[in-house]
């Protein structure tokens, strides 16, 4: 694996590199009445086995849950010496039949 100029300063080609897919964060769908305590407990514990989760919100309150569900996951997994990021995104999930946007949080170590 090299990198290999092809004469423009602003133009590198990376050679010979090979991107695995990652495989596939498990999915914890957040509503409004969730209770953020137990979704952190969730999230802490999907990050502990498998690496990363995704959170998926459909709605502000669903969001605004979400969002509380990371920060105290924060505090869970830090004694364990896990420093946690979150990426958020939009994607469409399909709900009674009807396609809805939802804002995904994918939530890994950094």
């Amino acid at each position: 694996m090299g990198i290999r100029n092809s004469g423009s300063p602003m133009e590198r080609v990376v050679v010979g590199a090979v991107r695995e897919r990652a495989p596939m964060p498990e999915v914890l769908k957040v509503g409004a009445d969730s209770k953020p305590k137990a979704v952190a407990g969730a999230v802490a514990a999907v990050l502990r086995e498998k690496g990363s989760v995704e959170l998926q919100a459909v709605g502000a309150g669903a969001v605004n849950q979400a969002v509380k569900a990371i920060a105290i996951t924060r505090g869970f997994v830090a004694p364990n010496g896990i420093d946690i990021i979150t990426i958020p995104a939009f994607t469409k999930v399909m709900i009674d039949g009807e396609e809805r946007t939802a804002i995904k949080f994918l939530v890994q170590p950094r």
